[in-house]
């Protein structure tokens, strides 16, 4: 389809604001994003919808256009709700690159224009298959109820006889046709969502195409549009653990393009509700960010069970007494620490939450899920027990959270990335909030200290050092802390090479060289020189977990 026609469909509110002469160009898809730099995502002739997040002052408007136009996209569509007009910047901008800019009036939604170009772009390509993307978005635009991505899935086996599931990053089915019949066997979930991440992370381009017992899957990515992501980074690892895929039983390879271009379509229009989802986390998300913060900042139980009594209603609704609460914490990490792992981990926590033979999305919906820094942590509510199972085992065990994502998980970190996990036990009251969420980042610590790219730890884990502590005799305390830090103590006096404080500092790292160096403002090979000296004078190893465990409870008990 040509601009010209998007300009002349009332219904789009689109108004020009430059680029008349332009209007011929050929629309060949869609793409909606608030990136500084989505270059990764565009492969020409889109039109680029924008509701102008990225644009902090003038200077952020040029990069940004002339990295649109060196993509070769066909015009710039700029949302009106967040700034009203749009700035007089941005129009001199797409001028000088001779790149054609709407405004959208803000009583549009870019979903609507979206599914309007999607459906025209594949009717055209796709010539009878054209019914199929009108159906698909008469149902998207309803909205939830109109069934969402099942939905949309079902028309692909009604109407293409192709058997499709859409699977989170961890092998979770979140939809699938009914055509496709039973839900795909966990093992094999796993597979697919293992082998779609190891090929994103080598850079091969969707769609994938998997063989297992004989049946070829073909994985084509469903991508978000972008909005909340870190800064505008190029780094695949940014969203490779959080990107669903569509999985359809079928080999994609001999296929023709109008066909493969329809399931591009498809993906954007997955990609609409997943948006949508996306945005319905907000206030979960908000709620458990202000509880952590009472608890971390010290507030009075009384102002944190104030706040949890808001929050319980949201996440367990019609339950009638107060819940019990756990919280986990989880971190990712990758290599040269450049790379902000909290909104991976957050976006990450909110899938492995949620019991891996649901489907669908509305699990998630009772995870409250905040991060800070390369830090993500949950509050997960449970409901509350009576006396008579006290002392059982009750809420999320560490082991069991990544019994059935371990393996997909682990092919998109191979190579440079870790994710640990630590659960606390189950407390009653905010009184007990801060001592459990400590307790779930000690466990995450354990988790560090052992080999493997995702590895957990439970509070059951800490019941024979960090709970005991305070039950050792004094004079063992001192004694086995003498032994450990005494001769590194000594050390430190004579030399001032501030040993305590590097191992201190590369335990607090995980063992992480290149983390260390940098917190310590030091070149790795002198971080390398201390560690040696530490071990060398304590006759101890530091590559070992007993040694790091031990240093560790040292430095506790000190």
């Amino acid at each position: 389809m040509r601009l010209r026609a998007l300009l002349d469909t009332d219904a789009l509110g689109l108004r020009l604001l430059g680029g008349e002469d332009e209007l011929d160009r050929t629309v060949r898809g869609v793409m909606t994003t608030d990136l500084r730099d989505p270059s990764r995502y565009l492969a020409g002739g889109e039109l680029v919808l924008t509701g102008l997040a990225w644009r902090h002052d003038a200077s952020d408007t040029e990069p940004f256009v002339r990295i649109l136009a060196s993509a070769g996209v066909a015009a710039l569509a700029a949302g009106e709700a967040e700034l009203g007009d749009i700035p007089d910047d941005i129009v001199q901008a797409c001028a000088r690159h001779r790149l054609p800019l709407f405004a959208v009036n803000e009583s549009v939604a870019f979903a609507t224009i979206t599914e309007h170009v999607v459906r025209q772009v594949s009717g055209e390509r796709a010539g009878d298959l054209a019914a199929v993307v009108d159906r698909h978005r008469r149902l998207m635009t309803s909205g939830p109820a109109g069934g969402g991505p099942d939905v949309v899935l079902d028309l692909l086996g009604t109407d293409l006889d192709l058997r499709a599931w859409v699977l989170s990053p961890a092998g979770r089915v979140i939809a699938g046709s009914a055509a496709a019949g039973t839900a795909l066997p966990g093992p094999l979930c796993a597979r697919l969502a293992g082998e779609h991440l190891a090929a994103v992370r080598t850079g091969r381009r969707g769609p994938h195409r998997v063989t297992v017992d004989s049946v070829t899957y073909s994985l084509f990515p469903i991508r978000t549009s972008g909005r909340g992501t870190a800064g505008a980074s190029r780094d695949v690892r940014e969203s490779v653990l959080s990107d669903w895929v569509l999985a359809v039983e079928a080999d994609a390879g001999d296929w023709p393009e109008e066909r493969l271009d329809l399931l591009q379509g498809v993906t954007q229009l997955i990609a609409v509700e997943r948006d949508r989802r996306d945005a319905s986390r907000t206030v979960r998300r908000r709620l458990a960010q202000e509880v952590l913060e009472l608890v971390q900042t010290g507030a009075a139980p009384a102002e944190i069970a104030a706040r949890l009594r808001v929050a319980a209603p949201v996440l367990l609704p019609g339950l009638g007494a107060a819940p019990h609460w756990q919280v986990v914490v989880a971190r990712v990490e990758w290599e040269g620490g450049e790379i902000d792992g909290g909104p991976v981990a957050q976006s990450l926590l909110e899938e492995i939450l949620v019991d891996p033979l649901s489907a669908g999305p509305e699990p998630s919906d009772r995870i409250a899920v905040a991060h800070t820094g390369d830090e993500a942590i949950a509050l997960v509510p449970l409901p509350a027990v009576s006396g008579e199972h006290d002392g059982a085992e009750t809420g999320l065990i560490a082991d069991a959270l990544l019994a059935s994502v371990h393996d997909p998980l682990a092919a998109g970190l191979d190579g440079d990335g870790r994710l640990t996990l630590g659960v606390s036990a189950s407390v009653h009251s905010a009184e007990g909030l801060r001592g459990a969420l400590e307790e779930a980042r000690h466990a995450r610590r354990v988790a560090a200290a052992r080999p493997g790219r995702v590895c957990a730890a439970g509070h059951q884990e800490l019941a024979s050092h960090v709970l005991l502590l305070p039950f050792v005799p004094d004079d063992v305390r001192r004694a086995f802390t003498a032994r450990l830090l005494d001769p590194l103590r000594e050390y430190d006096s004579r030399h001032r090479a501030e040993l305590i404080p590097t191992l201190e500092a590369f335990l607090d790292c995980d063992g992480s060289w290149t983390r260390c160096a940098a917190r310590l403002h030091l070149h790795v090979n002198t971080l390398r020189y201390r560690v040696g000296r530490i071990e060398q004078l304590t006759g101890r190893d530091l590559s070992r977990l007993e040694d790091k465990l031990d240093f560790f409870l040292a430095l506790r008990m000190s």
